[in-house]
């Protein structure tokens, strides 16, 4: 992995993926996209990861896709271009189906592809230094590949404004429409994602990946028959499993779970 992304790993077991191309305001290319698809890889792969920060260095997020790397596809046969939109698909896929809970730390601008990554985290924080814009058809493109995630975050009735206007908007705009969970100042950004992160640690991580599972396997369906099983039997499983045990014996005991001693030396510090 080079310089462009940093993974770090606290010992309460948080990652954060740092965009560090500060100099082209963290835009990404094909290279920074495989090594995103890499580290995503990666710490959906260790068990010993409980949450994942994804943050940037900088003023800006990031500025989307990097020009260079946009004038290299302008000469790509659809063929060349269509392997290459696969490669930023199948990033955002799996940061959005991660099985750690994430959290997108926004402390600046976040344009064009960038509005994706976002969108694709459970959570986001932001300063009110931060904004956004779907700026694709400034330049004749379209926000394809993140469109999945981004309406899913603001909404079709938003989408349909945002998509086409390619306006900037604020961050308390951004929280309005569902994109940011908090606005914060940016002097207490840390802090504010680190209580998040403190309050993800304090549950069982069993439960918050089955819980994020079980938000896109029930989001759109039809409560039918079907449904209704499947949700009794995610239920029923998880009262039966060994995290499922703990914290219920844990509750009527009134005393702390195994998971939140295993994370009792955790902090602020480390975030």
């Amino acid at each position: 992995m080079s310089d462009n992304i940093l993974l770090t790993i606290s010992p309460q077991g948080v990652a954060t993926v740092c965009l560090n191309r500060e100099e082209k305001h963290n835009a990404f290319d094909d290279e920074i996209i495989r090594e995103l698809t890499e580290a995503f890889a990666q710490i959906d792969a260790d068990s010993s990861i409980r949450a994942m920060v994804l943050a940037a260095n900088g003023r800006s997020f990031s500025a989307g896709g990097d020009l260079a790397w946009m004038q290299r596809m302008a000469d790509y046969s659809r063929e060349d271009n269509l392997h290459d939109a696969m490669a930023l698909a199948n990033m955002l896929r799996r940061l959005n189906s991660l099985s750690k809970p994430t959290i997108a730390k926004v402390q600046g601008a976040a344009f064009g592809g960038a509005v994706g990554l976002v969108s694709c985290c459970d959570i986001a924080i932001g300063s009110p230094r931060a904004k956004f814009s779907l700026s694709e058809v400034k330049i004749g493109l379209l926000p394809a590949t993140i469109s999945p995630y981004v309406i899913a975050a603001i909404g079709q009735r938003a989408a349909r404004r945002y998509f086409l206007t390619a306006e900037v908007f604020n961050a308390e705009q951004a929280q309005q429409l569902g994109l940011l969970h908090e606005v914060v100042n940016e002097d207490v950004l840390d802090g504010a994602v680190a209580d998040m992160v403190s309050s993800l640690l304090n549950n069982s991580p069993q439960a918050v990946a089955a819980s994020k599972q079980l938000i896109q396997d029930v989001a759109g369906k039809e409560i039918d028959d079907a449904l209704v099983a499947m949700t009794s039997e995610r239920i029923a499983d998880i009262r039966v499993s060994a995290e499922g045990q703990e914290g219920l014996s844990a509750f009527l005991q009134k005393r702390t779970p195994a998971w939140q001693q295993d994370s009792a030396a955790g902090g602020k510090d480390n975030v």
